[in-house]
């Protein structure tokens, strides 16, 4: 039963660290995306540059907390895998 869990969290961590390398990615195209329209922004003092620039921020912040929420759910599950392997052990023993 413990070796099937601890099989079964492996999967969710090997998923959730490649999910992690590609929202590392998209959040610094988006990152990068938000700091241009700043940019332009600052420069053509326009209303529509203005909403570009908050609406790319948006992105930007969204896909900040889609990371976090992501590193989270792998700090939990590294957690459970831990308590996983200290069961085995102590079976094993």
């Amino acid at each position: 039963m413990v070796e099937r869990r601890l099989t079964d969290v492996s999967t969710q961590l090997k998923e959730l660290r490649r999910e992690l390398a590609v929202t590392d990615e998209q959040l610094a195209q988006l990152s990068d995306e938000a700091e241009d329209a700043r940019l332009r922004s600052l420069v053509s003092e326009t209303p529509l540059a203005e909403r570009e620039h908050r609406e790319a921020s948006r992105h930007a912040e969204a896909m900040q907390r889609h990371r976090g929420e992501v590193a989270g759910d792998i700090a939990r599950l590294e957690a459970l895998q831990d308590e996983l392997l200290d069961k085995l052990l102590d079976t094993s023993a």
